[in-house]
């Protein structure tokens, strides 16, 4: 896996820099909105993949809380699967708001039990709560720069920087309460850090649907996505846009992964560290 590191790490960067060129040079120009229009290429993946990270973040701080007791593990593990057939079986017998596709809302739970069950496999109970903090670093790197493009896309489109509405709003809340955890689990040397940090991403979490489904619920400036419902999308745009959002998960990925070891090591450390402190015999007195 070491030496797969620097190939993925090539071929990401040249995957970064052909979707760089196909959103600048190859992708057309917005008839409305002109060249500024281009930030979408990174504005939406950003978001996605923000969003992708902080709900790694929230299934990993549930294992964490879950894992230790064998009745609790079970019972959310069928929790996951309720929520998933919920989510699935929803759009055959609730009306959705209009744009919001079916399939978009049936892919999501199925996403909740599949990354559920995977995380599930590939990760033990303590590095859950690593897989917690890594995915909540990255996501909040991304978030930031959907905070950052967005107000850069707004001023010229919409004449202001920024407005108080409900997906405005509900995202500046989601990177808040990241950037708490992320504080509370930097500066906090309590015993029960990890699972009160766990907690408070459990909580930050109920807020990702509000900044989902805002835009057809509540009256915002903001505009309908034209994925997944709400508009369409030239076809050679939508291209360059998946291309930017591969490659903004492949970077993500290996972020994450490198992150990942990094943390691992350093704990691994420290209880070797705490475990010379207690077998060491004190030293006699002179």
């Amino acid at each position: 896996m070491k030496r797969a590191f620097p190939i993925l790490g090539i071929l990401t960067a040249i995957l970064l820099s052909y979707a760089l060129y196909q959103a600048l040079v190859v992708a057309p120009t917005d008839a409305m909105q002109g060249q500024v229009y281009r930030i979408i290429y990174y504005h939406v993946p950003s978001a996605w993949t923000a969003m992708l990270m902080f709900f790694i973040n929230f299934i990993a701080s549930i294992q964490y809380l879950t894992r230790s007791n064998p009745k609790t593990d079970r019972m959310a593990s069928m929790g996951a699967i309720v929520v998933g057939l919920l989510l699935f079986l929803i759009p055959f017998f609730v009306k959705l708001p209009e744009g919001m596709r079916a399939s978009a809302v049936g892919t999501t739970g199925l996403l909740i039990v599949g990354l559920y069950f995977l995380i599930h496999q590939l990760f033990s109970h303590a590095d859950t709560d690593i897989l917690a903090v890594v995915s909540a670093e990255v996501g909040v790197v991304f978030c930031t720069i959907v905070l950052v493009t967005g107000p850069i896309w707004a001023r010229p489109v919409w004449g202001i920087w920024w407005t108080w509405d409900t997906r405005l709003t509900s995202t500046l809340i989601l990177w808040l309460i990241y950037v708490s955890y992320l504080m509370l689990r930097r500066f906090s040397s309590s015993g029960q850090t990890a699972s009160l940090a766990a907690a408070l991403a459990v909580f930050g979490a109920l807020d990702m649907p509000l900044v989902y489904f805002s835009i057809w619920f509540f009256r915002t400036q903001h505009p309908q996505p034209v994925l997944g419902g709400g508009g369409s999308i030239d076809p050679r745009m939508l291209h360059v846009w998946l291309l930017n959002f591969f490659a903004f998960l492949c970077f993500a990925y290996l972020i994450c992964w490198s992150r990942y070891r990094l943390e691992k090591l350093q704990r691994e450390v420290e209880q070797v560290h705490a475990l010379q402190s207690l077998t060491q015999s004190p030293r006699s007195p002179r």
